[in-house]
């Protein structure tokens, strides 16, 4: 199994924040479906503020080349996205586009 961990800010208003976590307690079922389908075994994302935190596990032949690809070409996952960029905001430094940001691993007990 393979563990990554990405950040990304939501904008900072309480409304939006609000309405983004009402809609992470109601996710679709296409769009569970699909995250499952790629061997992502398990997701977790955690909130502190406007940041939002990540833990993502997945099966040892994940790969992000094939999800971008399989992401893409699902309309309904286009349509999830785009509502999702509604609340959500780059962090500071990220490339055109880009959302969920990757962490670093800096220590483990």
């Amino acid at each position: 199994m393979k563990r990554y961990c990405f950040a990304l800010d939501l904008k900072n208003d309480a409304v939006l924040i609000a309405e983004y976590e009402v809609w992470h307690q109601n996710v679709w079922p296409e769009i569970i479906a699909g995250i499952k389908s790629l061997g992502i075994l398990n997701m977790e994302i955690y909130r502190t503020g406007n940041r939002l935190f990540m833990i993502m596990e997945t099966s040892d032949s994940f790969s992000f080349d094939i999800k971008a690809k399989v992401d893409a070409a699902n309309p309904k996952v286009q349509e999830w996205e785009t509502l999702m960029w509604k609340y959500q905001q780059a962090l500071p430094g990220s490339l055109p586009g880009e959302k969920w940001k990757l962490m670093d691993k800096i220590f483990e007990l």
